[in-house]
């Protein structure tokens, strides 16, 4: 049985672990996880990705069993890295993580992963590896400390620090939390607001972003326009750059076409 499944609405790939009882991640799930990632790249009706999970946790991290029978620490999880996202620097298309419940370890990394974190009321998020004789070094490392305060981002990592969602919110690590039970409804709302956008402009907003992340703005412009990002000066060449201005002055919903 697939530990992943894949559901397309309108736009958007739903990709929901499902791997009872902890949804942890083996190998196998990190492939399965990255063919459902690379297919979300490469069709051109899907705009935005929703990764979720089953039962009580969102995702226990990597799968203690699989280590306990072989699997090494250092394992290569596939071209996607740990739970085929940690490390797919080429997507091009946003990925919002639906936190359903307990993000531990690698479940939390692949969180952090993804574009934008929805949250249930019933989620959590920690790092417990120092505690089991490993590192976070699946992103936690690298982008905890940009996502939260640092000095909170290095308690966590040192200790194992929990925290809820009503902490996740105030330090504007989630964009949002809901109850359970209105999680998916609000990770699709914010996922078909994006998917309205046009399809270049959301690729080059996010090659920007990442370029530009941890520099001053005067060198942020040298990068920007220095022609250094390919996808930003195809947004700006592209047929949909002359039809969203087209479409607002004849009062219509522009027809974006991705080129």
């Amino acid at each position: 049985m697939s530990a992943v499944t894949l559901e397309r609405r309108a736009g958007v790939l739903i990709i929901t672990l499902n791997r009872p009882k902890a949804n942890a991640i083996d190998v196998a799930t990190s492939n399965e996880l990255y063919a459902a990632f690379k297919a979300l790249d490469e069709e051109p009706a899907l705009r935005v990705g929703i990764i979720t999970g089953t039962g009580r946790f969102f995702s226990a991290g990597w799968d203690l069993g699989a280590a306990n029978d072989g699997e090494a620490v250092d394992a290569d999880h596939g071209p996607g890295g740990f739970a085929g996202l940690t490390e797919f620097f080429s997507l091009t298309k946003p990925v919002i993580a639906a936190v359903n419940g307990l993000a531990v370890g690698g479940g939390f990394e692949l969180a952090l992963a993804a574009d934008l974190i929805v949250a249930s009321t019933a989620a959590k998020f920690w790092l417990p590896e120092a505690q089991l004789g490993m590192l976070p070094d699946s992103g936690g490392l690298l982008r905890l400390p940009k996502a939260i305060p640092a000095r909170l981002a290095r308690e966590m990592i040192l200790t194992g620090r929990r925290i809820d969602a009503a902490e996740a919110a105030a330090l504007r690590l989630v964009s949002r939390v809901v109850e359970p039970e209105a999680l998916l409804d609000a990770a699709l709302e914010l996922a078909e607001t994006i998917a309205r956008s046009a399809p270049l402009a959301i690729a080059a907003a996010r090659d920007i972003l990442r370029a530009t992340e941890g520099i001053e703005v005067e060198q942020g412009y040298k990068v920007m326009r220095g022609g250094a990002i390919p996808s930003y000066r195809a947004m700006l060449d592209s047929d949909d750059a002359l039809e969203g201005p087209r479409a607002f002055a004849e009062g219509r919903s522009p027809e974006w076409k991705g080129r």
